[in-house]
């Protein structure tokens, strides 16, 4: 590691990630609230980096605090090495036939007649199933994606009317399930084309329904990105404002984007907006009943206690965290890739606190509700290689087993 002369103790001593964090924000000048509003982020966030609580962010991250700071990555990250496996996004070996789906252009009509709506609807429906079902869903809705956006697109282009505008619907869901096939993939131009590409397909569509649906995921695009909370919100609520409340299928939806919004505000913690925006989430899920969920969007009192959770965590307050997750009962959240998530933020919370052997048994856990979710999560990636090296020691091993099982460099 990167060593700093000591000259009390005429020795020299390693200096930590955080500890070069907050050397290189004192030589900037900066307050921990500044810097914190001018990478988005609050300043119990930039305190966490600098004690320790959270450990080195993603690249994209780090980049722009050493920019902030006039710096060099390095002089941030000295001697912890980011490891190219654990940093980038790992490919799964789908991601070539579903690109040359999204990148083959067919400029002259298909010499066969189209596949119904209903027929493609029906397709959807499945694809949906089996990316929320057991199992290692990116690889089987891989699978379908590139026959289905092939006749979701000769569809759209060659039924006419209503026939046209429900295809479109088809494929705008299609183009979602892209966009979840292709996060956290390295590939982030095909998650922006797949996301521009549901909305237009929706808007097409005259749908307030799948325009809703495709602004739920391009939320997550902005928010992964660090995209500007303002535009986020934005688009969130100008989708909802195109719903009805009074409608089960709208309301779930207009629920769904209240939550988009409150994650959003989160994100940069602004915790009073963020809980006043769940709040209206809860409320929507509580009108549509206890047992309700979505059939594909999930949505329902389940998903918006589970991400109370993922909210707690990107506030930095992992202690409230815990305690939600004491009391979520993931059977309410029909869905094996959610449960797996949910669990992996059960994980996070633990990580902020130190909590070692409770993060590599909740990652354990994850693997077996959904073992592709825990492969593909960024978050995952980079927590497991540090556990390994520098982790409790009755969990290193269990921790470096578990990232060799996933395909991760320690």
């Amino acid at each position: 590691m990167t060593e700093q002369y000591d000259p009390v103790r005429q020795t020299s001593t390693p200096q930590t990630f955080s500890q070069r964090a907050r050397t290189a924000r004192d030589r900037a000048g900066l307050t921990r609230p500044v810097a914190g509003g001018l990478v988005g982020r609050s300043p119990e966030w930039i305190k966490g980096i600098e004690s320790g609580a959270i450990g080195m962010p993603r690249l994209p991250m780090l980049i722009r605090l050493a920019a902030l700071y006039e710096c060099d990555v390095a002089d941030l990250t000295g001697d912890d090495r980011i490891a190219a496996a654990t940093y980038t996004k790992s490919a799964h070996s789908g991601l070539p036939a579903v690109k040359r789906a999204l990148t083959t252009y067919r400029l002259t009509p298909a010499d066969v007649e189209p596949q119904s709506a209903e027929v493609l609807h029906a397709r959807v429906r499945q694809a949906w199933r089996l990316w929320h079902g057991d199992g290692d869903h990116r690889s089987r809705v891989a699978r379908l994606l590139p026959d289905l956006l092939a006749d979701t697109q000769h569809a759209s282009r060659a039924l006419e009317g209503v026939d046209r505008r429900s295809a479109l619907v088809a494929q705008a869901q299609t183009y979602h399930l892209a966009q979840l096939f292709l996060a956290f993939q390295p590939a982030p131009e095909l998650v922006m084309m797949t996301g521009d590409r549901s909305m237009t397909a929706a808007q097409d569509a005259d749908s307030p329904r799948a325009i809703a649906g495709a602004a739920w995921y391009m939320n997550h695009f902005y928010r992964d990105a660090n995209e500007a909370a303002d535009a986020r919100v934005e688009l969130a609520e100008q989708a909802a404002s195109l719903l009805r409340q009074d409608d089960e299928g709208e309301l779930a939806r207009w629920g769904l984007l209240q939550l988009a919004v409150a994650l959003s505000f989160a994100k940069v913690g602004r915790a009073g907006l963020a809980w006043r925006y769940w709040d209206r989430a809860n409320d929507a899920a509580g009108r549509l009943g206890e047992d309700y969920a979505h059939p594909w969007l999930i949505f329902g009192r389940g998903v918006v206690n589970a991400y109370a959770l993922t909210m707690h965590n990107d506030l930095v307050q992992p202690g409230k965290a815990l305690e939600v997750a004491a009391a979520l009962d993931l059977d309410t959240v029909p869905s094996q890739t959610r449960r797996s998530y949910h669990l992996i933020e059960m994980a996070r919370a633990h990580g902020l606190r130190g909590e070692g052997v409770a993060t590599v048994a909740l990652l354990q856990k994850a693997r077996a509700t959904s073992p592709e979710t825990v492969r593909f999560n960024m978050h995952t990636r980079m927590v497991l290689p540090e556990l390994a090296r520098t982790g409790p020691r009755t969990v290193r091993a269990d921790a470096r087993s578990l990232a060799l099982e996933l395909g991760i460099a320690v």
